[in-house]
């Protein structure tokens, strides 16, 4: 009888273990530059990645289908950019000339398939009509 409940223990941590494993394994999403990703090539395409990059102008948006296209630049060398489309709710703080971090897919038709976007913020928020200065 002992030796039941031992081997049903066993059994049961084993697969604790192994769906534990798979869970981690699902959840990793790889970060990456814009030219990291396309150095990367096909060995990216349709897997879950981060991409921090910087929005380039000319952001094509579509209200009535919630979506929009726009461009992403290496934030470091500017040499490389990507295409994005994503669809859903555009964060306030998004516009043209900021960086921001995208989650998604790579196709291989060179489309970034986006299902989040991160904007980054400043380091410091001043209202707009303020001016900075000595304050004297």
């Amino acid at each position: 009888m002992k030796k039941k409940f031992i081997i049903g223990g066993i059994i049961l941590l084993v697969a604790i273990v192994f769906l534990g494993y798979l869970g981690f394994r699902n959840s990793l999403t790889y970060y990456y530059q814009v030219d990291q990703l396309v150095a990367k090539g096909s060995s990216v395409y349709d897997k879950n990645v981060r991409v921090a990059g910087r929005v380039l102008p000319g952001v094509e948006t579509d209200p009535a289908l919630n979506s929009m296209r726009f461009n992403i630049v290496d934030i470091a060398n500017q040499d490389e950019t990507i295409k994005v489309a994503y669809s859903g709710a555009i964060p306030d703080t998004f516009q043209e000339g900021g960086d921001v971090i995208i989650e998604g897919r790579f196709s291989n038709d060179g489309i970034f398939q986006a299902t989040s976007i991160v904007t980054k913020c400043a380091s410091k928020y001043i209202p707009s009509g303020v001016t900075t200065g000595t304050g004297k």
